[in-house]
């Protein structure tokens, strides 16, 4: 069964002017238009496309990706606000709407939002909608201590930084153990902390355990490289200037630097870290 707004395998059922139609059981014949036809497309092949509706609110195919399909949220710009709602460029030529309906607060042209891209059961278009409490932790995912995971970020506090887990959970960032700038919309990969016991979720975007430090080894080592085998730095100098050459916590670094040492791949001097030529 073909889905609107997600990628679907459909035959070619026959070339015309304007494109190619393609078969769907259900609904009939969709056009894919030309400027989009795979070269070398002929009848009976089977192309993928991306189903949503035109500006005429046709059903129309397209090799194009948009930057997220139905089930997915994304990080979207206004570009233009009317007496229907907003349109969000989600990059196909028509725009995504997001009804008035759907803003606690009105949307504004030239502003990004975090969004759900949802079919309407109403009218059955596809539509975003930025209250995201409606959509998470619908169905949530099992997770489990350590497991990696993508994240992308939806908004900031006092505590830290809220993320939306693998399209699916939200957890949250703890300013304490967050060594890099991180903005609203940013996708980046993170680790599942903790599972609290009311489903609640902590995140950290350090590997746990030896592989977070072996993978912070790895960075001393490049670093290093990349300098010519000395850097001026200490266990006195402060944690900004190591999270500024190595992107890690000054905890993480002097494990790791440890680590390094006891390998003999550096020496540890009171002017900076040296690394040892074989």
């Amino acid at each position: 069964m073909m889905e609107t707004g997600k990628f679907n395998r459909l035959k070619v059922l026959r070339e015309v002017d304007a494109g190619v139609y393609l078969d769907d059981e259900e609904l009939g014949e969709i056009l894919l238009p030309r400027s989009y036809v795979p070269e070398g497309c002929k009848t009976g092949d089977t192309v993928e496309v991306f189903i949503y509706y035109d500006s005429e609110d046709r059903l129309v195919a397209t090799t194009e990706r948009p930057y997220a399909m139905v089930g997915e949220f994304a990080f979207l710009k206004v570009v233009e606000v009317n007496p229907v709602g907003a349109f969000l460029d989600w990059g196909l030529p028509k725009d995504l709407l997001v009804p008035f309906s759907e803003q606690r607060h009105r949307m504004e042209e030239g502003k990004s939002y975090i969004v759900f891209i949802y079919l309407d059961d109403r009218t059955g278009r596809i539509v975003a909608s930025p209250k995201l409490n409606k959509f998470l932790d619908k169905h949530l995912l099992e997770f489990q201590e350590g497991q990696g995971v993508e994240l992308l970020i939806y908004d900031q506090t006092g505590m830290g930084y809220k993320a939306i887990i693998n399209n699916s959970g939200r957890g949250v960032l703890y300013k304490n153990e967050v060594f890099q700038t991180l903005n609203k919309g940013q996708r980046i990969t993170g680790f599942i902390k903790k599972v609290r016991a009311d489903g609640k979720i902590d995140l950290r975007l350090q590997k746990p355990g030896y592989e977070n430090i072996d993978d912070a080894a790895g960075k001393i080592m490049d670093k290093l490289k990349a300098r010519g085998g000395f850097i001026a730095v200490t266990d006195k100098s402060s944690p900004d200037i190591i999270y500024d050459l190595f992107c890690m916590s000054k905890k993480t670094y002097k494990k790791a630097a440890g680590a390094l040492y006891k390998k003999r791949l550096i020496t540890i001097g009171s002017n900076g870290i040296t690394l040892l030529s074989k």
